[in-house]
């Protein structure tokens, strides 16, 4: 029988870059290399540090794998290019074969295997990011969970892996997903301006012992949402930050 490695280390270790993939117009997956019997040893929802030395300074930032957790040979990371995020400008600014250092993964908001029943997701642009491994494991795997997802963006062109949102909601019908946009195109279907309490209550499941909701994205947006997910019933614990 085979034997997987499974990687975790706090020391940064070159990763090669075999592919990369343009999302949206500032978005791209990069995928990394591993040996073929090799995948890290996390869960999903886990983080990685993207390590490198910029102007002279030691900088590191953490990043999501987005690729399913448990596959060998290769991992994901999605990311955003931000004009004052220097890891993010450098990650853009690499090629298909260089390498980046890369230290973890690390525990994060994760998911396990029977944690909810009704699982939400509220998410604020690249706050997505942890929340497509966690989605892609449900539903891949076939676990016993119905998930809605709200994700909050500016415009309808920063909307990273729109097709494969609405691949899921066609294909899975335990996959429900809201979009809410602050400067929407004329004659937007769904939700406008800010994630509000009517639209966390007409898009998440219910409070109650067998659900959770994830949330991530910018802090102002994540602490505002907390408090107010606290007062629609939801209990601190079942509310899980990435």
């Amino acid at each position: 029988m085979d034997t997987v490695t499974r990687i975790k280390t706090k020391t940064p270790s070159p990763y090669k870059i075999t592919a990369i993939e343009t999302d949206t117009h500032d978005t791209k997956t990069f995928r990394f290399e591993l040996p073929g019997d090799a995948m890290l040893d996390m869960l999903p929802g886990d983080f990685l540090y993207v390590h490198a030395t910029i102007a002279g300074k030691s900088v590191k930032r953490a990043y999501t794998p987005s690729s399913l957790p448990g596959v060998t040979g290769f991992f994901d990371l999605t990311v955003k290019r931000y004009a004052t995020g220097v890891i993010s400008a450098y990650l853009h600014d690499q090629r298909i074969g260089d390498t980046v250092l890369i230290s973890g993964p690390n525990q994060g908001g994760h998911w396990m295997d029977g944690m909810a029943k009704r699982v939400g997701f509220v998410a604020g642009g690249t706050g997505i990011t942890p929340m497509i491994a966690i989605i892609r494991w449900i539903l891949t795997k076939r676990i016993d969970a119905e998930l809605f997802l709200i994700f909050a963006n500016k415009t309808e062109a920063d909307i990273i892996l729109r097709e494969e949102w609405s691949r899921a909601v066609r294909e899975y019908p335990n996959f429900h997903c809201h979009h809410v946009l602050e400067q929407p195109p004329s004659g937007w279907p769904e939700g406008t301006g800010r994630v509000t309490v009517d639209i966390l209550r007409r898009h998440l499941p219910a409070p109650g012992s067998d659900t959770c909701v994830f949330l991530c994205g910018p802090p102002q947006m994540v602490d505002a949402l907390e408090a107010t997910l606290k007062e629609l019933g939801y209990p601190e614990q079942a509310i899980v930050l990435p």
